[in-house]
């Protein structure tokens, strides 16, 4: 029923059933106005329920949007906003929502009590894969998605900002106000679709206006403010380090083709203001699940707010003053509350709101009362209540409840912290510092009025501005500054099952079960009894759980404790999250500058790590990739080539002791290179193995860039996190990956420095850009690195840029590199050139080779320790009887080698026990003009000019092979100094 007809209506579905609805107002509150109660089934019973509160905490009615590929289950009807040909079907009830075939279960319920699934289903041992579990998991879950592909959009995208303020309510808002006049840049996210929270749906003065009055001014003034940003329908989903904050953002109405659904959004603030509120919490009493009783903050939104009435006659029950405030919301909007009762004494109950309820109509006030039963199945009927004078029935088609106020603390726990427990407000409480750079105010802090949400969060909104060096000025308006007042009442004494979890059907003798079998601990309480498990995560039920708990065990509820409490806040589809990548392996794609330039020359791109990097770059009339392959490999060793090396590790190492850090994790010295120098180095495991290799430049005396392989990179990173935080914490050194903040190209050939002299401000020579020279440069204007480095035995340089410009500056690269006869090469190509140079990837450097393996032993200094410096010279890992790399060559140009092949002596049977070694690498050279391939030998250095053979059974591959040097082509690396 409404309150008034409304000037719009839209229609939408129920179940098939057309439903009028007033656009953006919640599907909830449709439904209430069109007299439909029964609205969900619950998990396990498959009990009937109905809405129950009015915001993303809903336990009840949850429901599937849209059919077929697009269906979305699990949504909350409190949430989900009207809209023209929304179709929204119930879930979890078989043949229909009225009549469940599953809700046998309801009449079988002594036999299905907490943990029966561990005790049950033990005999026949052969029918639990035949008959018990495709029964569960055919009964299990609530809605259902297709199995087919969703063709919705997401979308992703970052912020950055001074102050999150996250909630909109009083304290969000004056939070928001006070450091967005400082100048700070601020967004302020609430995930309803109107900011305001609670002074939306209530009755009261602001600075002597209504209060949504004020709360428009105080949105019309930041929204003229150029350094705030207002995000509405957005729900902050998590906290996590160094100020970033998850969001999902909603986009209202049905998806429309081509747009998106929501938005996953990563905020990076450099302080945050909590002003999540607080969510109201149900009384465990005998049937207190039926379709009609709601929280009494629900009842109060859906009149004041959307105008809608959710019963004929009203009843409230609570243990605080809000159940006269409920009380005199509806009596002055006309709706006839039949009782008031409150469960404290006289004494207990705050006169003026008893005046005030008063004041609306003519009903009974029963204190020191409780309601003991309900009755009617599909939608509630009557209720009983026991009081001072006996016990009394009452006919009532709504219930509005309210066992006190928790403050909404989730997000303060995401990084292990825990909430404290208030006995003035029978609450929990944010810790101070959970989580580094966030503060709280208002009810979220355990502060209820408004007079006091608004004093507080000013308070720490300037506070915040302070810290920012900002100079705040607090400007507090008069507001309600009536105390909160509870007296706490868990669970309502009787029989009867009194119901705390009502998606999960968990009631109070469950709990008490669990504590009864010794699962005392809190966690092993949830999940015996799976309380808090459901899709809202026991946000209303988890302290009245946890009284319970203590109730049973003895002991107070700061005792008990809490469970833990996990990012996301509310669902958030895996879809949201991998916006963009839908289609696509579950591994995330890392694309260069250049990619879009080498996608369009044809290049087909081959992943190198989470990278995608071009393999060849085909032309017309080749018929193959060895065609493009040999001809790229023609421009680097006759004209010049360009190819993108940006997903190379760079990792900016600074500090005093840098130098001190690179001597410890390298096997070679560090600390002697001198600016403006590069130097190859050697890492090795702790356990003697080799980790990785690459150059690492001194860009000053305190400054040094590390480039190590594509695929360790990551793993690099954390190696040297680890020392510094753990083998050498009194070393003065930081290291942060900077990978992809430069774009790296490497300009190779004869031709190198001419072509770089077309586009660098000022021109290099010899002289002035030696083989293993480093430096700064700028191109066209712009602020650069230059490397006189080679992978490929060429005169070769890295030239880097911000990766900004780094797609510019390759397009430019090329197209001068055509001009001289060369152009860009791949990965096909790069491959080619290393291994005719005898270097090593990560094919050699497998995890199980050392720097003896390697011929690098050399290369551990004498002079110093580094990491795996003892544990490489254990016995074994040096001798003879080691595997060591060497060069294969194949004994007729046109004679294909496979890597992976394993090596026997010429005369030896091809098997396990007579193999030899292995194959790493191998290509086709067009310098030399045969196979060439890199692997292990058994004292292969000593076996240099032995023909050996080479046996892949595989692909049943077999060919001699001559073991010579690894290093096929100019040994004396004349070309890359010259």
């Amino acid at each position: 029923m409404r309150l008034q007809a409304p000037e719009h209506t839209v229609d939408f579905t129920f179940d098939g059933r057309r439903i009028k609805g007033v656009p953006g107002e919640p599907v909830a509150a449709a439904l209430l106005a069109n007299g439909i109660r029964l609205v969900a089934r619950s998990f396990k019973y498959h009990r009937p329920r109905g809405v129950m509160s009015a915001g993303s905490e809903e336990q009840n009615a949850l429901v599937t949007v849209g059919r077929g590929a697009q269906a979305e289950p699990n949504v909350r009807a409190t949430t989900l906003e009207v809209a023209a040909g929304v179709e929204v079907w119930s879930q979890n009830a078989w043949p229909s929502l009225r009549y469940d075939v599953m809700a046998v279960n309801d009449f079988v319920a002594p036999f299905l009590a907490a943990g029966f699934y561990y005790k049950t289903f033990m005999w026949p041992r052969s029918f639990w894969e035949k008959l018990y579990e495709p029964m569960i998991r055919r009964a299990a879950g609530l809605g259902a998605l297709s199995g087919a592909h969703n063709a919705d959009t997401y979308e992703k995208a970052f912020a950055f900002c001074d102050v999150l303020v996250i909630g909109a309510g009083p304290a969000g808002l004056m939070a928001a106000l006070t450091a967005a006049r400082t100048g700070a840049d601020v967004i302020l996210a609430d995930e309803d679709t109107a900011m305001g929270g609670r002074l939306l749906r209530e009755q009261e003065q602001v600075d002597g206006k209504p209060a949504k009055n004020w709360v428009a001014e105080m949105l019309a003034e930041l929204d003229a403010m150029p350094n705030v940003r207002l995000m509405t329908r957005t729900t902050v989903t998590g906290a996590y380090d160094q100020g970033t904050y998850s969001a999902l953002e909603r986009v209202a109405g049905p998806p429309k083709a081509g747009k998106p659904v929501a938005c996953f959004w990563r905020i990076v603030a450099k302080r945050t203001i909590l002003c999540a509120g607080a969510l109201e919490r149900p009384i465990a009493f005998p049937n207190n699940d039926r379709p009609g009783i709601m929280m009494a903050s629900a009842v109060r939104s859906y009149v004041n707010r959307w105008g809608v009435v959710p019963g004929k006659a009203v009843a409230v029950f609570g243990n605080n003053d809000h159940v006269y405030r409920t009380a005199r919301d509806l009596a002055v909007a006309g709706v006839k509350v039949v009782a008031v009762i409150d469960s404290r004494d006289d004494e207990a109950v705050v006169t003026g709101n008893r005046d005030d309820v008063t004041l609306g109509g003519d009903y009974p006030v029963y204190t020191g009362a409780q309601v003991t039963g309900t009755r009617g199945r599909h939608a509630l009927q009557s209720i009983t209540i026991s009081h001072k004078g006996g016990t009394r029935t009452i006919k009532a088609d709504c219930l509005a409840i309210s066992g006190g106020w928790n403050p909404t603390v989730h997000l303060t726990c995401h990084m292990n912290g825990r909430p404290t427990w208030n006995e003035e407000i029978a609450s929990f409480v944010p810790t101070p510092d959970s989580v580094p750079g966030l503060v709280t105010a208002g009810a979220c802090n355990g502060t209820f009025s408004t007079a006091g949400c608004l004093s507080e969060a000013a308070e720490v909104a300037a506070q915040v501005a302070k810290g920012l060096g900002l100079k705040p000025k607090v400007t507090v308006p008069v507001a309600d500054a009536a105390a909160y007042a509870v007296t706490p009442l868990w669970a309502v004494p009787g029989k009867g099952r009194k119901w705390i979890d009502f998606q999960n059907d968990v009631h109070v003798k469950d709990i008490k079960l669990a504590a009864q079998e010794n699962f005392r601990s809190v966690e092993h309480m949830k999940r015996y009894t799976t309380q808090g498990m459901a899709p809202d995560q026991g946000k209303s039920s988890n302290v009245v759980a946890l009284a319970v708990l203590a109730d049973a065990t003895g002991r107070g509820i700061p005792e008990t404790g809490t469970t833990t409490f996990r990012p996301p806040y509310v669902p958030v589809p895996i879809a949201a999250m991998g916006a963009g990548s839908q289609g696509k392996g579950f591994a995330p794609q890392r694309f260069t500058t250049s990619h879009q330039a080498s996608v369009a020359r044809g290049a087909p791109m081959i992943e190198a790590g989470l990278w995608y990097r071009p393999s060849y770059f085909p032309q017309r009339g080749e018929t193959d990739w060895r065609a493009s392959c040999d001809r790229e490999v023609g421009y680097v060793r006759n004209a010049v080539g360009v190819c993108d090396v940006s997903t190379l590790g760079k990792i900016d190492i600074q500090g005093p002791d840098a130098a001190a850090l690179l001597d410890f994790v390298y096997t070679n010295t560090f600390s002697t290179l001198k600016v403006g120098r590069v130097r190859y180095g050697l890492m090795l495991r702790e356990d003697g193995h080799v980790m990785d290799d690459g150059t690492t430049a001194r860009l000053g005396e305190t400054h040094f860039v590390m480039t190590t392989t594509t695929a360790a990179a990551g793993q690099v990173m954390r190696h040297l996190a680890f020392v510094l935080q753990v083998l050498r914490p009194d070393l003065d050194a930081t290291v942060i990956s900077v990978t992809e903040q430069w774009a790296q190209f490497a300009v190779a050939g004869p031709q190198a420095r001419a072509l770089l002299n077309t586009v660098l401000d000022q021109e290099i020579d010899d002289d002035s850009w030696p083989f293993m020279a480093c430096g700064a440069v700028r191109v066209g204007g712009v602020a650069g690195r230059l490397f006189r480095i080679s992978f490929s035995g060429e005169h070769a340089y890295e030239i880097a840029v911000p990766a900004r410009y780094g797609e510019s500056l390759f397009r430019i690269l090329v197209a001068q590199a055509e001009v001289l006869g060369g152009g860009p090469y791949g990965m096909e190509a790069l491959n080619v050139l290393r291994i005719e140079k005898g270097f090593i990837t990560h094919a050699e450097m497998h995890g199980r080779t050392t720097a003896y393996d390697l011929g690098m032993e050399r290369m551990i200094s004498a002079q110093k320790d580094c990491i795996g410096k003892a544990a490489a010279a254990r016995p074994g890992l040096l001798g003879a009887e080691r595997q060591q790399l060497v060069g294969l060559r194949a004994k007729g140009g046109d004679h294909a080698l496979t890597a992976g092949a394993h090596l026997f002596e010429r005369a030896a049977a091809e098997t396990r026990e007579n193999s030899q070694g292995y194959v790493t690498s191998v290509c086709y050279s067009p310098t030399l003009g045969t196979y060439l391939a890199l692997g292990f030998l058994e004292n292969g250095r000593a076996r240099h000019g032995e023909v050996i053979k080479l046996r892949d059974h595989l692909r049943g591959i077999s060919e001699e092979v001559t073991v010579c040097d690894p290093v096929f082509f100019d040994p004396t690396g004349g070309r890359a100094r010259g």
